[in-house]
């Protein structure tokens, strides 16, 4: 959640005019920063705010999210009807309780746990959460003699950063090198002590969407168990690519298949397929998730246990969460997953073609993929790129990678169940449409003399 100070950033004026004829013949002045002293008709209200949003992007054309953007109208309709639902009273709503218990379920199946019956889970508000709370069962496990720590790549995501600094634990993050983006065997084993608490591995890097080793990663901590007595376990943040693997790479070993790994994550809100917000983590048997960090809080009348930072929170995404396992089964999600990588694998083979960018990934691990302009090129960047893409509508991120590899600059699509072919040849020929144009430009170093004053 943002935080937002009371200071007015832009120099807006305080008050804002409703149309009168919306506002049903009311002369209004809807005040931004303080409330009204009199309600309003609910129509004008609306229009108000809908007026307002339409400055927002278009999440479908958003290409930088990783959440879902598109639900059946079956989805969105069980979610309004569940919106006054709240997770935490499951005795009052048993059904949607039950529906938690069952996807939680089907996800240690999915995840080939061992013992189905002795996994434990829980549903989150999202990756984040889920995330703060694998890393305080990894915590609560150790019994090291010193400072606690975590190693993880650098390319984690941020609510890593955030639990360590909230619980105190060291965070030792492997830096990118060259052309390694992401966590290795190798780079794991060497930040080990006798006080890792574990270590990350992500399935699926949000800066360029490819998995990490995670069986690499184990088999390495097997060899440093046998060599040091060091146990150390492995959580799998599978934000997105728990939700992929399974699907469309089922040979692929990064699962509960593998002993070290302990707890696994994911975000229904990804791809999942269910709006902003769901999440969830399950831990591979019960012995993993230490007893005393389980609240059992006698709630409206029931004994209920409960492990979350949150308390109250929508149950409305998880019945759609149930809906979509229900909808699609196996081989649902498998079209839907597949046809995402198809499109992704498809833009960037052809962005690869246009012959000014160098492609970092390919999109045929998570359906994503990113890319920068090709080493020739010097009359425009990938800020530029993004700049003049978003005139179109298309919102295409560009941004730097982490610490030692700053100078690597790229542009990151995300392609998303609702992104189809059409969709993606209509953004190739918008990219082709301004190429020209980015070629044309003043060199920078031109651009820079010109804003200084500087002319010919």
């Amino acid at each position: 959640m943002a935080l937002h100070s009371g200071h007015t950033h832009h120099k807006h004026p305080a008050s804002r005019s409703v149309n009168p004829v919306t506002a049903l013949g009311l002369d209004l002045t809807a005040p931004t920063h303080r409330l009204f002293d009199t309600p309003v008709p609910a129509e004008a209200a609306w229009q108000f705010v809908h007026d307002e949003l339409m400055l927002d992007g278009n999440a479908r054309l958003n290409l930088a999210t990783f959440v879902t953007t598109w639900m059946e109208p079956q989805a969105a309709r069980l979610m309004a009807e569940c919106a006054d639902k709240n997770m935490i009273d499951k005795d009052e709503y048993p059904q949607t309780a039950e529906f938690e218990r069952r996807c939680v379920c089907i996800l240690a199946d999915l995840w080939n746990a061992p013992s189905p019956s002795d996994v434990i889970g829980t549903s989150t508000t999202g990756s984040s959460e889920a995330c703060m709370l694998a890393g305080m069962a990894l915590k609560r496990r150790w019994s090291g003699p010193g400072r606690p720590n975590l190693v993880m790549g650098a390319n984690v995501q941020v609510c890593w950063e955030k639990f360590c600094r909230y619980w105190e634990v060291e965070p030792r993050l492997v830096p990118m090198s060259g052309e390694r983006f992401h966590l290795t065997a190798e780079e794991a084993v060497r930040y080990c002590d006798e006080n890792t608490i574990g270590v990350v591995a992500v399935l699926g890097s949000t800066f360029d969407g490819s998995y990490e080793p995670v069986a690499d990663i184990c088999g390495a901590l097997d060899a440093l168990q046998e060599a040091r007595g060091w146990d150390i376990p492995v959580h799998v943040d599978g934000a997105s690519g728990a939700m992929i693997a399974p699907f469309l790479d089922p040979g692929l070993v990064w699962d509960f298949r593998l002993p070290r790994v302990a707890s696994i994550n994911t975000s229904g809100h990804k791809y999942g397929l269910v709006y902003p917000g769901v999440g969830w983590v399950l831990w591979r048997h019960t012995d993993c998730l230490p007893e005393e960090l389980i609240f059992r809080v006698n709630y409206l009348g029931g004994d209920m246990p409960t492990f979350a930072l949150n308390f109250s929170r929508p149950g409305a995404e998880v019945v759609a969460q149930y809906y979509n396992f229900l909808r699609l089964g196996r081989r649902g999600y498998q079209e839907v997953q597949g046809t995402s990588r198809a499109v992704a694998t498809h833009l960037s083979r052809k962005i690869g073609e246009m012959g000014v960018f160098r492609l970092i990934s390919r999109g045929d691990e998570l359906p994503v993929f990113a890319f920068t302009t090709a080493d020739p090129v010097t009359a425009f960047d990938v800020f530029d790129v993004s700049r003049r893409l978003r005139e179109r509508g298309w919102l295409v991120p560009a941004y730097t990678f982490p610490k030692d590899r700053e100078d690597l600059a790229v542009l990151r699509i995300v392609v998303r169940n609702g992104f189809s072919h059409d969709l993606a040849d209509l953004l190739l020929a918008d990219l082709e449409r301004v190429l020209p144009d980015l070629e044309a430009q003043p060199h920078p170093m031109h651009r820079d003399m010109k804003a200084m004053g500087f002319h010919h």
